[in-house]
C-alpha cells in the first residue's frame, strides 16, 4: 500500500477523501461532520474550514482522528491470498457479500452470503459477536468498510474487509472467478 501524504489544514476534503477514504465515516462519528445535509462539506473547503465552522474543532485533534480512524481501517483489511487460505481451515470465517444479487450470481467467494435486510437481522439476532467475519465488496472501498464498521459498533469484534475486494480476490487468489467492470451511467 502507498503511503499517504500528511494532512494539513489547508488539506482539501476532496483531495482527503481521495487519500483517506474513510476520513468523511470518521469525522462524522466522532464530530457529526458530513454525513448529511446540515453537516456537510464542499469538496473544495479545506479541513480547516471545515473544522472552523463546525464549532471550531482543533485540526489536529480532528487530522489525529482521521489518521487513528485510517489506521484501524488498513489493520482491518485481510489479503485475497490469507482469506483463501483461512476459507480452508477448520473454523472458516463468515464471509459477506455487499454487492448486488446480480453480481453475487455472476462470481462470488466460496461459502460467501448475500448481504441483505433479513441476512442482517440474522446476524443481529443469532451470530456469536466474537465470530470471523469478512465483509467484501467489488474494489474493496468504503462499501465495505462501512458495513465493518456497522457491524462493530453492534459489538461484533472480529470483523474484517478484503483488500481490493472481490476483483483483487480474482486477480490474486482465484482465478477462476471472472473479473468484471462497472459501468456508471
Amino acid at each position: 500500500m502507498s503511503q499517504s501524504p500528511p494532512i494539513t489544514a489547508d488539506t482539501s476534503m476532496a483531495d482527503l477523501l481521495v487519500h483517506y477514504p474513510g476520513a468523511q465515516r470518521a469525522l462524522f462519528a466522532k464530530y457529526h461532520i458530513g454525513g448529511c445535509a446540515s453537516c456537510g462539506f464542499r469538496p473544495d473547503e479545506t479541513l480547516g474550514g471545515v473544522c472552523e465552522r463546525n464549532e471550531n474543532i482543533p485540526v489536529n485533534e480532528a487530522i489525529d482522528h482521521i489518521i487513528e480512524s485510517h489506521d484501524r481501517d488498513v489493520a482491518r483489511q485481510v489479503l485475497p491470498a490469507d482469506l483463501k487460505t483461512h476459507l480452508e481451515d477448520s473454523d472458516p470465517p463468515a464471509v459477506l457479500d455487499l454487492r448486488t444479487r446480480e453480481e453475487h450470481e455472476n462470481a462470488k467467494i466460496t461459502s460467501a452470503e448475500l448481504f441483505s435486510h433479513d441476512k442482517l437481522q440474522d446476524i443481529m439476532a443469532s451470530w456469536p459477536k466474537d465470530r470471523t467475519i469478512v465483509v467484501y465488496d467489488h474494489l474493496g472501498e468504503n462499501g465495505a468498510m462501512d458495513a465493518a464498521a456497522y457491524l462493530e459498533g453492534h459489538g461484533f469484534t472480529k470483523v474484517r474487509t478484503l483488500r481490493g475486494g472481490i476483483d483483487a480476490y480474482a486477480k490474486e487468489a482465484d482465478s477462476s472467478l471472472p473479473r468484471y467492470r462497472l459501468e456508471i451511467a
